[in-house]
């Protein structure tokens, strides 16, 4: 049944030894979509396989789940660790993000944007911070309908900072 909850099922059924195709013919999902849990699930068991010994993971294996969205605290979870245990070894491997600018413009003429994102698939940051600054993180839920340009609670904030 489609539901927001529908992806904490399918990645239970992953767990559970589902087939990619089982799921397809019960859901009608598309493959690609499918795969992509899937890869998440099988990392997720990759993960587990460093019971309570972070340290013997792979500095490999720590980039990837960060590329694949884990956070420090699903990690943790899955070595049985703590999330500061694992996120010092994530700092002292070097494994950290990069800030990214969003082409707001498609590319037709040099893009400046104030709207930012930070990734684990990139090697530089596209904007160095310099002086002294703060972020304001998107806030609120983000669905169809809505986007970060209309985030008026982010605005809102940086109204009030600048006061």
């Amino acid at each position: 049944t489609p539901t927001d909850k529908r992806i904490f099922v399918l990645a239970a059924a992953l767990r559970a030894g589902y087939t990619v195709e089982r799921l397809y013919e019960l859901t009608k999902i598309d493959h690609w979509f499918l795969h992509k849990m899937k890869n998440i699930a099988d990392h997720e068991k990759l993960l587990e396989a460093y019971n309570q010994d972070e340290s013997a993971m792979p500095p490999e294996v720590m980039r990837k789940a960060k590329q694949l969205g884990f956070s420090d605290k699903q990690i943790a979870q899955a070595v049985q660790s703590t999330e500061l245990a694992v996120r010092k070894l994530r700092r002292d491997w070097k494994i950290l993000p990069v800030v990214k600018q969003i082409d707001t413009v498609a590319a037709e003429w040099p893009a400046h944007t104030n709207y930012l994102y930070l990734t684990y698939h990139g090697s530089e940051s596209d904007v160095v911070f310099e002086q002294p600054h703060v972020m304001v993180i998107g806030s609120g839920v983000y669905r169809i309908g809505s986007s970060v340009e209309f985030d008026w609670c982010a605005v809102g904030c940086i109204m009030e900072l600048r006061k």
